[in-house]
């Protein structure tokens, strides 16, 4: 078979394809045109071996599409999901009865070119058994230096797929590090709620629309509309939810229309959205009305976008015990311990006496208890939190911060910061405390997002303090210190009393 496509050289129609197809993804466009520039140079370039990694719903397997009509070549889906027969790749030797070549070869034939962009779906999924590893048999296949003579067990003839345009999808990095090491690793992350947006209105609205048979003009679903129902009806990486959110707007309009209850062009506001989609389904963490006593707003990531973390602390009398609740893994169980080291060691600089730790017990909690967490990054919370219970200082309500911490008071850079600014820009967080090595990062962040909130980079936990409280604890002088008389107890109970109605849930 020498029959080849010919391929386009055309890098400005391959730009507007892409962008047509889809929203974002620039990491994954940028690369095809750059092949693409290479291919315009160099006659004979090995075929590149890519593999999308992403969660459900993002758009791996259309881009595969989109980048087969943006570069002219035949496309070829192989799922591989539940695959766990090495045959399946390699063929049948022909001795034995209902033998078959693999579905490599067997693709190829059918699609009657030498040069098509071949789709491997779900690479993560395949299995192995006493059959094979189909996994290792990919090894072969994968590698621009060894495929240009792959060798079918039905054929018995190497044959060149050294032209062939591989792309692999995967929703984790849970493959085989030999098949891993062979391509190269591009990171879909979840889209933001503007892309969810802007995707709806692209892409999903008028899709929905044609599918329930509504023409253009009959129905206008307002941008506040979209936006409510990516905030309260989906929690999602992908726009799927979404797009079944939509179709069941124009289903119920088309219900409408055919029952003679409404006459078009019919608009969706916000305040109409509950009687089409019914009750919401989600909410997402705001911030708090006012400053409180041992409640500080961390930032998480989570797969399906950033969230803010309510971290509250209480201090009671008692022998000095400290109590952990909320559901919290062994890493964040670790850095509660580091944050309450950095405050004893710290406890004559913040007011704070020596007898104070071995009278009174801390609870420290982070609601909703069912949910999971963990990870290093709301160090720096657990500290503000402590050290605003134990010397009675407010922290300020519209401050957020993220950030590990070591025993000696720094602050360690963390991961996920776009999704976590993200969401407390989302949750009217007007200031919020971020790692000073993390600053590097902000390059990534929307500039409307960095206009409305004040970041502020910090090395030490003391810069943390003095932004996130009130006012700064008075250090005590050595007498103070060790004395046991006095405590700030009551006053910090008694708050935290009166402040506890006005708490929402951070998830």
């Amino acid at each position: 078979m020498e029959k080849r496509s010919k391929l386009k050289h055309d890098l400005k129609l391959a730009q507007e394809i892409l962008d047509e197809d889809h929203y974002g993804l620039d990491e994954v466009k940028e690369r095809i045109v750059e092949y693409l520039a290479v291919q315009k140079r160099v006659k004979k370039i090995k075929g590149p071996v890519l593999c999308l990694v992403g969660p459900p719903g993002v758009g791996k397997t259309s881009l595969g599409e989109s980048i087969a009509r943006s570069t002219n070549r035949k496309f070829i889906r192989m799922a591989l999901g539940g695959v766990r027969d090495e045959a399946e790749i390699r063929g049948h030797r022909r001795t034995y009865i209902g033998s078959m070549p693999g579905k490599i070869v067997q693709k190829l034939a059918k699609a009657e070119v030498k040069n098509p962009l071949f789709l491997l779906d779900e690479i993560d999924k395949m299995g192995m058994d006493n059959r094979g590893d189909p996994a290792s048999a990919l090894l072969e296949v994968l590698d621009p230096e060894q495929n240009n003579s792959f060798n079918d067990h039905y054929l018995e003839v190497d044959y060149d797929l050294s032209d062939v345009m591989f792309i692999c999808t995967s929703n984790s990095m849970n493959i085989p590090a030999p098949l891993l090491d062979r391509m190269e690793v591009i990171r879909i992350p979840g889209y933001t709620e503007d892309e969810k947006i802007n995707i709806a209105q692209r892409y999903l609205k008028p899709k929905a629309m044609k599918n329930n048979g509504l023409k253009a003009g009959e129905l206008e679903i307002a941008e506040e509309a979209i936006q409510d129902l990516v905030r309260y009806y989906t929690r999602e990486a992908g726009v799927r939810g979404l797009e079944r959110e939509v179709a069941k707007l124009c289903r119920k309009v088309v219900k409408e229309f055919a029952l003679g209850e409404k006459t078009a062009p019919v608009v969706i506001t916000p305040d109409v959205l509950e009687d089409y989609s019914g009750v919401r389904k989600f909410s997402y963490g705001k911030a708090e009305e006012e400053n409180q006593i041992g409640q500080v707003t961390g930032l998480a990531w989570t797969q399906v976008g950033g969230e803010l973390l309510t971290i509250e602390a209480v201090s009671v009398a008692g022998k000095g015990r400290q109590v952990k609740t909320g559901s919290l893994g062994d890493v964040m169980l670790e850095s509660i311990q580091a944050a309450t080291t950095v405050v004893r060691s710290r406890s004559q600089m913040l007011g704070i006496k020596a007898s104070y730790h071995d009278e009174h017990d801390l609870h420290i909690h982070v609601p909703e208890g069912a949910t999971p967490k963990d990870g290093p990054s709301a160090g720096v919370g657990m500290c503000t939190a402590l050290v605003s219970v134990l010397t009675g200082i407010p922290v300020n309500s519209d401050v957020a911060m993220t950030g590990e911490i070591t025993l000696r008071g720094q602050v360690l850079p963390i991961g996920g910061l776009k999704e976590k600014l993200l969401a407390a820009h989302r949750g009217g967080i007007k200031t919020v405390i971020i790692p000073d090595e993390n600053a590097r990062d902000l390059k990534e962040i929307p500039d409307n997002i960095k206009a409305d909130l004040e970041i502020r980079p910090v090395k030490w936990i003391d810069e943390v303090l003095a932004i996130a409280l009130e006012r700064m604890p008075e250090p005590i002088s050595d007498d103070e210190f060790l004395s046991k008389t006095g405590d700030n107890v009551p006053e910090i109970k008694e708050k935290t009393k009166k402040g506890a109605k006005s708490r929402i849930n951070a998830h």
